[in-house]
């Protein structure tokens, strides 16, 4: 589940990180009025308005803007509540903008000894231990630091039995060229960081630019943020920091019907049970010369109920030239199942894709029966290599 900035920062505030303060605004006028508070608290006199959205690179489309007064926090606003922002990172439309976040100016000290830094925590899934990377050239892509000047790139593994321990911490502080009080807070600074990471059960915390003004403070300016779906139950409060509208709608109607639905950008529609059989079939797609276009899995009680309403998500994208079924019947009955597809076929009148279905296991033979007697235009097959051969020919 991805935050906004504005989320993210509050989180890291939690742990005592230090963030650029600021306020979110739905409308120009409540941009005014937050820029009147922030000004009131910090004594900023330039505010940074930032579009609120579920993507990086928000300056190069213009998401990005410094306002001078109270006019400009208003005209600025103006301009990008409502537009349609379009970054690298963004589908080729762009994504709407509701909310900007109005901040205040942490760059307050000129160019004097002021520094800007990269820096992230995530998961090492080859190792199994949580990752710090680091840099000394923040406020930039970070895929370009790593393309022409790996060398300046660091990385500290965190066992996260043991957290994060003081050596490593300081270690990260001396090897980003800090030394003194500057050194001491950027320690400060990475310990709490890390464990915001680990106690909000995140799967990314990526800061850029992490500042050090002129007085050695370390200021977290901006915030990404994800947050392991799975852990969820143990965040209940986090429930309410999603952000539907930023979501495939989609995937969100595969969440509400139970469904585990991943929208990718090919032409193949899958409906399989279990996830390592979900990922075998995408590799069976890919073989073929094909494309998957999701990953769908029903899950071990998949129903007739439940494979109609995963027909209706495959469905609504324009992109599927044909639906690959696999499923295996253990606990799921391959009868049912079955029934299932004949029903949506009845129920939805938009079917007009060539369907091709192996079913194994638990009743198969029965399940063809009924697929066999319905009339179906339905390619049954019984092996992996007859269902890509029939892939191959339905996709040309």
């Amino acid at each position: 589940m991805n935050l906004h900035e504005y989320q993210g920062k509050e989180l890291l505030k939690n742990y005592n990180v230090t963030i650029q303060r600021g306020y979110v605004a739905n409308t120009p006028d409540e941009a005014v009025k937050f820029a009147k508070k922030l000004a009131d608290e910090t004594g900023t006199k330039i505010y940074i308005i930032k579009a609120q959205i579920h993507a990086g690179g928000r300056g190069k489309g213009g998401g990005v803007r410094i306002a001078k007064s109270l006019e400009e926090v208003k005209k600025i606003s103006s301009n990008i509540i409502g537009m349609k922002l379009v970054t690298p990172q963004t589908p080729t439309g762009g994504k709407l903008v509701r909310k900007v976040l109005i901040a205040e100016d942490v760059y307050y000290d000129g160019e004097s000894d002021r520094k800007e830094f990269y820096i992230s925590v995530i998961l090492n899934r080859a190792t199994s231990r949580n990752m710090i990377i680091y840099t000394s050239e923040g406020g930039v892509d970070i895929e370009s630091v790593a393309k022409n000047t790996p060398e300046l790139i660091f990385n500290e593994e965190i066992d996260p039995e043991m957290g994060i321990l003081p050596f490593q911490s300081r270690k990260i502080a001396f090897n980003l060229g800090l030394e003194g009080k500057a050194l001491k807070n950027m320690s400060v600074f990475v310990t709490n960081l890390y464990n915001a990471y680990f106690n909000s059960d995140a799967s990314l915390f990526e800061i850029n630019p992490l500042l050090k003004a002129s007085d050695d403070k370390i200021i977290a300016v901006d915030s990404k943020v994800t947050i392991d779906e799975n852990a969820l139950f143990r965040h209940k409060d986090y429930e309410s920091l999603r952000d539907f509208n930023e979501e495939n709608p989609i995937e969100v109607e595969a969440r509400e019907n139970g469904l585990n639905y991943v929208d990718l950008d090919g032409n193949v529609g899958c409906m399989v049970n279990g996830a390592g059989l979900a990922m075998a079939t995408m590799d069976l797609i890919k073989l073929a010369g094909a494309e998957p276009a999701n990953f769908l899995d029903v899950g071990g009680t998949a129903d007739s109920e439940r494979v109609e309403k995963a027909f209706r998500l495959i469905l609504q994208d324009s992109n599927v030239k044909a639906i690959l079924i696999n499923i295996f019947g253990g606990i799921v009955r391959c009868d049912r199942v079955a029934e299932g597809i004949v029903s949506a076929y009845k129920n939805l009148a938009n079917i007009n894709v060539p369907i091709i279905v192996r079913l194994q296991g638990t009743n198969s033979a029965k399940a063809r029966e009924i697929l066999d007697r319905s009339g179906l235009n339905v390619l049954f097959v019984s092996a992996f290599d007859e269902a890509a051969k029939k892939l191959q020919t339905a996709i040309r």
